[in-house]
């Protein structure tokens, strides 16, 4: 143990689970889509055209979204990344990803300013091309509260799940945790279920049997060809509105949009009146494309030089992420990979979660340095890079980074990461422009843990993950002779953000929480119901224009959001559709 201990405390070995599998195999499905006919490179786009709808966002909500409208109208889907991973290795990938240079990498690292590393998606099927995959729908209260239609939210969920959802086979370690919560109090055993319940239960997976990936992209094959375009590294500079007779208010009528070379081309929506322009951007790109095209806070548009379209204040406004802390736990035997499939949902607001794998993207050499198994942005190596500023992540750093690995104690990489997340959450921040340049990240604060219920609420799921790691039930997957104490030190000092440490409260639950803070790419808000768009998604004061993601949620819906930000792009599909045809 003393070897392991020592390992251990090297810091920035086994640094943060930024949850996310980057590098997992992808479906087959999706490697087909290279082969549709509507998906092509914005290069190839001419320089003017016209459709019924424009969708911007090729993500978790735009893909369903346009597959749906695609039915029965024409649509364009414009997307700023590329294919998930084509005709690329996943060590290249994953290489690109940390240096955030290539306009093909898969995601977009940015630091919030309250010193949290991030990452925004770049790539079609969007943030489900990224994350751990775990799949759990809204809560019946949620559904309520959001003034849904609770039949078709349900068959909007049943949609979804034909097309991606899977059983997940639960190893050992997983089953350890399931077993250990229940132990501890985190009751019911609600066995595999896609509800959210208080309680322990087994979620959903978007990884197949085979430890496949399917994404949001799968989606688009369920598109009418005639009905879709898929265009791709199309970065949408902005929104065109004009004056209209008869109309109070500004009304879209097309975007603007530039391919890899710089070319801009021109996109209008045809006649009618009940075509549109609709946002799924996510959570930084939607409010961040709002105000680029003059819809936002006056004075800070025009500080940007931006002409103002339509002074709307509440742009932005009401981001939050929800802030996840995490332990690692060496194990004393060997561990599977695992991704999320067990979760405690706790009454005090709490969601405990669980990571495992083989030996966490340990480096070997067989006279050239790869990865045992890498697990994308979860892995330590993300972690060591992750503090780094953008164009430091380079491929040399990486290499660097390996070889300091190998140098270690091969069972400080054996074992797994618990994790929790909070309901909500209650606190909350803003996006605000940086720069005109749509390409460029803007300025994201959270106000992580402002509101003390979420301290509160953080501090309670620490408490169950140490009463966890002390049960029965988990104790072959750790050391007898570890104490809880020692482990959460070495977990304090992993170098997850950059914010300063306080080396002698960290060992509090309240110090550890604000220390150790990370994201697990919830982030929601910015575009709330009610204050920036209506009931059904449309921009309050103007016309033909929608916006539909995340960015819309006050809060994140279940223990992971995704399932509710694919079912919500189906559902709107539908409800806009059946819109089209009322006279």
């Amino acid at each position: 143990m003393a070897a392991l201990g020592r390992a251990s405390s090297s810091a920035p070995v086994l640094a943060a689970v930024l949850l996310s599998l980057c590098l997992a195999a992808l479906s087959e499905e999706q490697e087909q889509l290279e082969n549709l006919r509507f998906v092509r490179h914005a290069q190839d786009a001419p320089l003017v055209s016209s459709y019924n709808y424009i969708v911007i966002g090729g993500g978790t909500a735009g893909c369903p979204l346009a597959a749906t409208l695609s039915e029965h109208s024409r649509v364009l889907l414009l997307e700023r990344g590329g294919l998930p991973y084509a005709n690329m290795s996943s060590e290249q990938h994953f290489t690109d990803a940390l240096a955030d240079t290539s306009p093909a990498s898969p995601a977009q690292r940015f630091i919030s300013e309250d010193g949290v590393v991030n990452a925004r998606a770049r790539v079609l099927g969007g943030g489900s091309c990224l994350n751990a995959g775990f799949y759990t729908r809204a809560s019946n209260e949620y559904v309520r509260a959001a003034g849904w239609d609770a039949r078709l939210v349900n068959s909007s969920y049943r949609w979804v799940e034909r097309s991606l959802v899977f059983r997940p086979d639960v190893p050992p370690w997983q089953a350890a945790l399931r077993d250990a919560l229940l132990e501890v109090g985190v009751t019911p055993d609600n066995g595999f279920t896609f509800d959210h319940v208080t309680g322990t239960k087994i979620g959903g997976t978007i990884f197949d049997n085979s430890g496949q990936r399917h994404t949001a992209a799968d989606f688009l094959r369920h598109a009418r060809p005639r009905g879709l375009t898929v265009l791709l590294y199309a970065t949408v500079s902005r929104i065109l509105f004009k004056s209209q007779d008869g109309v109070p208010y500004p009304v879209a009528y097309g975007v603007v949009f530039s391919d890899p070379l710089g070319v801009q081309h021109r996109v209008y929506l045809r006649d009618g009146d009940k075509n549109e322009v609709i946002v799924s951007a996510g959570t930084l790109g939607s409010p961040q494309l709002l105000m680029l095209s003059g819809v936002g806070p006056q004075a800070h548009l025009e500080a940007h030089g931006i002409e103002v379209i339509v002074d709307q204040p509440m742009v932005g406004q009401g981001v939050a992420d929800n802030p996840m802390n995490s332990v690692f736990i060496p194990s004393p035997v060997p561990v599977e990979l695992s991704l999320v499939q067990v979760v405690g949902i706790t009454r005090s607001g709490s969601f405990i979660e669980g990571v495992s794998g083989s030996e966490f993207g340990m480096p070997v050499s067989d006279g050239a340095l790869r990865w045992a198994r890498s697990f994308g942005m979860l892995s330590p190596q993300t972690g060591q890079l992750g503090t780094l500023p953008p164009k430091q992540r380079t491929p040399e750093a990486l290499q660097r980074a390996a070889e300091a690995m190998m140098r270690l104690d091969r069972r400080a990489f054996r074992g797994g990461f618990i994790l929790e997340k909070i309901l909500g959450p209650v606190s909350s921040g803003h996006v605000e422009l940086r720069t005109t340049d749509p390409r460029a990240n803007p300025s994201v604060t959270f106000n992580y843990f402002r509101e003390a219920e979420d301290l509160e609420r953080c501090v309670h799921g620490i408490e169950t993950i140490e009463r966890v790691i002390q049960s029965r039930a988990f104790s072959n997957f750790t050391y007898a002779n570890a104490s809880v104490e020692s482990i959460f030190t070495d977990s304090a000092n992993f170098p997850v953000n950059l914010l300063p440490r306080h080396v002698n409260d960290s060992r509090s639950p309240e110090q550890y929480c604000m220390d150790t803070v990370m994201t697990i790419w919830h982030y929601h808000g910015g575009c709330h119901v009610g204050a920036v768009v209506d009931d059904d998604y449309r921009v309050f004061g103007v016309q033909g224009l929608r916006v539909i993601d995340s960015s819309t949620f006050k809060y994140s819906p279940g223990t992971n959001p995704q399932a509710t930000v694919m079912m919500l792009g189906r559902y709107m599909g539908v409800k806009i559709q059946s819109e089209r045809w009322k006279k």
